[in-house]
């Protein structure tokens, strides 16, 4: 089964083009893992950010915890900046699908605190909004049937790459 992408390395460049306008010196980049985490390092680097790389886990926040669903992801602690009172973040995800994951880390980011904004930038918008949440970046879009599944993986070498798997 294969899905026609764009390399992962022109959506990241293209992503950060996109982002580059509102970027400002204190802008945080905050990683959904695992694979928005992945994402966010690469549009770090990029972007030439002063300020650390952050990451969050949305395990303890997801809607089908209760279901045991929210011990996948593996429970890594979260790492935000000490104070995101009036910050301007923005989340990085891989995949942007239902928006029950955004839901979640933004019920995590307001455990920190009260951000001055909160923006969204994806690699790939694959439809199937469950939310009423959009990305703010996002470089390709496409529409993909519930029960096929797409994910961003990390090879041995270190590159990224989509792969497309039925549920």
């Amino acid at each position: 089964m294969s899905i026609n992408l764009p390399p992962v390395t022109d959506l990241l460049a293209q992503l950060a083009a996109q982002m580059l306008p509102r970027i400002t010196p204190h802008t945080v980049l905050v990683g959904i893992h695992t694979g928005g985490v992945w994402a966010a390092e690469v549009l770090h680097a990029a972007l030439g950010l002063a300020t650390p790389l952050a990451s969050i886990d949305v395990s303890l926040h997801r809607d089908d915890y209760h279901l045991g669903n929210g011990l996948k992801a593996g429970g890594r602690a979260s790492h935000l900046p000490d104070n995101v009172e009036g910050a301007h973040l923005i989340l990085v995800d891989d995949v942007l699908y239902t928006g029950r994951t955004i839901r979640a880390a933004l019920n995590e980011i307001f455990d920190y605190g009260r951000p001055g904004s909160v923006e969204l930038a994806v690699l790939v918008d694959r439809g199937g909004r469950e939310l009423p949440i959009s990305a703010n970046y996002c470089p390709h879009s496409l529409s993909l049937p519930a029960s096929q599944s797409l994910d961003l993986k990390r090879g041995a070498d270190g590159q990224l790459s989509f792969s497309l798997s039925e549920k």
